[in-house]
């Protein structure tokens, strides 16, 4: 669905259905703004929190507390330290008391504005504050809007890996601001972008052809390519998850390349030596090279999607790791705390080629050993 705002932008509406737990993603330009109308037009009068980073405070804050303080509804804000460091229990402990402390109650509103880990860690504060409080995401970032702030997981790491402490809990509104992308730096965009192409290469081959061909005028922030590649990212996500809310089956999928990135993001200590994004274009490069080495799909759907990667700046190598390499004990120990491994069995999610993704289920270790001997771990 497409809306118009009074500057004649056009606003997109993509629909997450989850019956009497449905919820919105607006995209579309000067949403932060709006904020506070469009909160009220389908929340209703709650109180707000907002959470933040701050990194993003100082772009976008003042702005978002404007307009929800036009009818008096914020209760505070709370700005937190930017980076995947802050996804721990460290930071969740004392946020939950800060919320507290404000009067925060179970029909009032967490608002988390930031890119995936400030909508990771709100998320989750919410899903236990008073057993279940409601929660709106504003993601700023391209990685958020496309992936982490729909679908309703929410977590933090700890040493043994990503995300492995967390609830499910969906919002209740999802703002993506698109012209909040034009703080980005470069290397952030390529980062999310990861996850924009992830789409393509696990389930629609068409979109992947459009991103090759149209991949400089998204990386250009041009309103319509950009837009597009948003809804088209968002639309995917809710579909599957509306069929697959817990990932007991097909929202596995979403995780093309996640239980190696993953592993990577935790070897590198969830440090800006590598972005999520960054850790999930090298194990979605894998994942093909890994599938076209057990027969899967051919070497030149790995060779081509690779090749778009490198393209748009992004690695595509354990080798373009910075620093030093995880060895492949260390791999192995991480990889076994995957959230999708079954009885000590490892899952991956491989492909038959580009846009056709599996569950490939009970990989055995040794042949998972023997291939990243063979990428020169």
């Amino acid at each position: 669905m497409t809306d118009v705002t009074a500057a004649g932008a056009s606003v997109r509406t993509v629909n997450v259905p989850l019956g009497n737990r449905a919820y919105d993603v607006l995209i579309g330009p000067g949403l932060v703004a709006r904020a506070g109308e469009l909160i009220a037009a389908r929340l209703g009068d709650a109180r707000c929190a907002i959470i933040t980073d701050a990194n993003v405070a100082g772009h976008h804050l003042d702005t978002l507390e404007a307009s929800l303080n036009v009818d008096k509804r914020l209760l505070g804000s709370i700005i937190l330290p930017p980076g995947e460091s802050t996804k721990s229990f460290r930071q969740l402990a004392p946020l939950c008391e800060q919320l507290l402390e404000m009067g925060l109650e179970r029909g009032d509103l967490v608002v988390a504005l930031g890119g995936g880990v400030i909508g990771d860690l709100g998320g989750f504060a919410a899903a236990i504050l008073r057993r279940g409080a409601r929660f709106v995401q504003v993601p700023t970032s391209l990685l958020a809007q496309v992936d982490s702030s729909v679908g309703g997981k929410t977590g933090i790491d700890t040493p043994q890996g990503k995300n492995l402490i967390g609830a499910f809990h969906q919002p209740g509104l999802v703002l993506a601001d698109t012209d909040v992308l034009r703080t980005l730096s470069p290397r952030e965009l390529r980062a999310g972008y990861a996850e924009v192409a992830k789409y393509g290469l696990l389930g629609d081959e068409a979109f992947f052809v459009w991103l090759e061909q149209n991949y400089p005028a998204v990386f250009a922030l041009e309103a319509e390519p950009l837009t597009h590649a948003v809804e088209t990212s968002v639309k995917a996500k809710a579909g599957i998850v509306g069929r697959d809310e817990t990932e007991q089956g097909e929202r596995a999928l979403l995780n093309l390349g996640h239980t190696f990135g993953h592993a990577f993001e935790a070897w590198c200590g969830y440090s800006d030596r590598l972005l999520h994004g960054e850790a999930i274009a090298i194990g979605m490069c894998l994942a093909f090279r890994f599938s076209a080495l057990r027969g899967d799909c051919t070497a030149a759907d790995a060779e081509r999607t690779a090749a778009h990667f490198a393209a748009v700046g992004l690695p595509t190598t354990i080798a373009e790791i910075p620093g030093d390499k995880p060895d492949i004990d260390a791999m192995m120990k991480l990889m076994a705390q995957d959230k999708k491994v079954q009885r000590g069995q490892l899952t991956f999610i491989l492909t038959h080629g580009i846009g056709n993704a599996y569950i490939a289920r009970n990989v055995a270790g040794d042949e998972v050993r023997a291939f990243l001997a063979g990428e020169a771990v």
